[in-house]
């Protein structure tokens, strides 16, 4: 089994908003992932992007370049 280590986890209101990130951030060479939303956070979809929290600052750019209004940000373990 993969042991569990601290990321940051952003959650999206919306499926539609997810996958625009998803999309930008690989066209902008943004890093992490898209994962299913850990148990221990509700969201309004189903998917978060899973990165390293030292990466806050590149997603925050990306989330202002989208205009998303509607993501949370957070920190677990995964």
């Amino acid at each position: 089994m993969r042991q569990k280590e601290l990321k940051l986890v952003m959650t999206f209101h919306t499926t539609s908003d997810a996958m625009a990130f998803e999309k930008q951030c690989k066209t902008d060479g943004a890093p992490g992932r898209m994962i299913p939303v850990p148990r221990a956070i509700t969201a309004g979809c189903g998917l978060s992007w899973c990165a390293s929290p030292d990466d806050k600052g590149a997603l925050l750019n990306v989330i202002r370049k989208l205009s998303l209004s509607n993501t949370d940000l957070y920190q677990c373990m995964v």
